[in-house]
């Protein structure tokens, strides 16, 4: 096996060490600046709103906006990244997000800062991209701790976002938020310009633009009636047609990628028994893991005159999250190199389950600070170890010449989870409110329980992922 290792003529198998390394550096730059845009900016929305003089309706598409592009621009750009070259589409992602960043930065007004977040969106397809350049230009020994690192990289940049925002606020102002990013995605595209070589697998044919509608449509009416559906209501037609529209053309895509000679997205592929499962827990733990993001800050920021509350500010909300930060990093990269003694699955299963019992720890256990710190901290082992099996499952079944549409789909299938999560726990936690309009305890604690039961559903479903392949 070794020898066959050093016969084999892909590039970087004989690639100096060093460039191996400014690679991952690049392109780990890339994923922690796109992720925390995902999650800086939405603590300090009402001070956005203040400054715009806007409404509450309005400034949460600064949110939605940027969901959405993410959502319809990932699997595409991961399919035009695999037919015409992963570097460059790295290269255009770390542009949009750049430009979008700068629009956002000097926005006069809320209009124009959708805008930059539409184009910021653009850049979600650094995940998938990211994921199959280190499986086309690794050796295939280091390729799992490669891809556990990026994962943990993912992760943490997503929570350190939630902890960063408040004091960057507080010593500048929001628009900081946006310009930091810049500074952060200028000096990684001149990292990717130098040291990510072009990939040598492609997967030829053409884009299927009818299935790529298709896809777009289905997932902004997806998406969108989820996000709002606790500001509209439910049952309001607002949501409901939508989610019908959202049905038909998922039918729809699935039938024109199923008779397309080069479909956009292979459903032979989707209906591997590794990739199918892998997804639904992706969907499932996308839930939990989002809506507790969002809602415990919320939660630790409520005053203290509810009785349960424990009055912090949004720096202090963000601090609290700290040790769910560096037990996730710690998980995701150790994960890699875990593989050699403990399978993909074993590590997917021990994740979810993690995950489950901190979030019902939560449930039952949050009268005082220290409860609420040790379960984030079992918390972010859960996302370490969890994030990281679903990518290595994902890319070590797919076809190489798919590998960033597949994992560009499965991360696209958690963002979806994340905000049916999110939309559910805010029904629950609106449901259950004071005279005054601040949430009941209740409501908190019914919220935790419901993501316990999703956490606790991912890992049902963990159980029946097939053993990875070593890769």
């Amino acid at each position: 096996m070794t020898r066959a290792l050093t016969l084999s003529p892909p590039p970087v198998a004989t690639a100096p060490a060093t460039a191996g390394r400014f690679t991952f550096v690049a392109l780990a730059a890339a994923a922690a600046a796109f992720s925390m845009l995902q999650s800086l900016v939405s603590p300090v929305l009402p001070t956005i709103q203040r400054d715009l003089h806007t409404s509450q309706s309005t400034v949460t598409w600064v949110l939605t906006a940027w969901l959405l592009s993410a959502a319809v621009a990932t699997p595409i750009m991961g399919r035009i990244g695999d037919m015409y070259g992963k570097r460059r589409t790295l290269l255009v992602a770390l542009a949009a997000i750049a430009v979008g960043c700068v629009i956002a930065a000097v926005a006069p007004n809320v209009g124009v800062l959708i805008v930059g977040r539409v184009i910021q969106g653009l850049g979600g397809a650094v995940f998938p991209i990211s994921f199959g350049i280190l499986r086309d230009e690794l050796p295939p020994a280091r390729v799992a701790s490669a891809i556990g690192g990026l994962s943990a990289v993912i992760a943490v940049g997503g929570g350190l976002g939630v902890v960063l925002a408040g004091p960057i606020v507080d010593a500048l102002d929001w628009r900081a938020l946006f310009w930091i990013p810049t500074v952060v995605v200028a000096g990684t595209f001149a990292l990717a310009l130098r040291f990510v070589a072009e990939s040598p697998v492609r997967a030829p044919g053409r884009i299927n633009w009818l299935a790529g509608a298709l896809l777009s449509g289905w997932l902004v009416a997806l998406i969108l009636p989820l996000s709002k559906a606790p500001v509209w209501g439910w049952t309001s037609v607002k949501v409901v047609v939508p989610l019908i529209a959202a049905l038909i053309l998922i039918v729809a895509w699935v039938l024109v990628e199923l008779r397309s000679a080069e479909p956009l997205i292979d459903m032979h592929m989707m209906r591997l028994p590794a990739v199918w499962t892998t997804n639904l827990v992706a969907l499932l733990f996308g839930a939990g893991m989002f809506a507790t993001y969002a809602f415990l800050p919320q939660f630790l920021q409520t005053p203290r005159s509810t009785g349960y509350g424990f009055g912090t500010t949004v720096t202090g909300a963000g601090l609290a999250m700290l040790p769910m930060l560096v037990t996730m990093a710690l998980a995701g990269f150790v994960s890699g190199p875990l593989t050699a003694y403990v399978p993909t699955k074993v590590q997917l299963l021990l994740g979810t389950m993690t995950a489950a019992l901190a979030c019902g720890a939560l449930t039952l256990f949050h009268d005082a600070y220290w409860q609420v710190a040790v379960a984030t901290g079992a918390f972010g082992v859960g996302l370490g170890l969890t994030f990281t099996a679903m990518v290595n499952l994902i890319v070590h079944t797919v076809p190489a010449g798919q590998t960033a549409v597949a994992s560009g789909m499965n991360a696209n299938i958690r963002t979806i989870g994340g905000s049916l999560g999110a939309a559910v726990a805010s029904a629950v936690i609106t449901a259950h409110v004071t005279p005054a309009g601040l949430p009941l305890e209740s409501g908190y604690t019914y919220a935790f329980a419901v993501l316990t039961a999703m956490l606790a559903a991912a890992a049902v479903i963990a159980v029946l992922v097939p053993r990875g392949r070593r890769a």
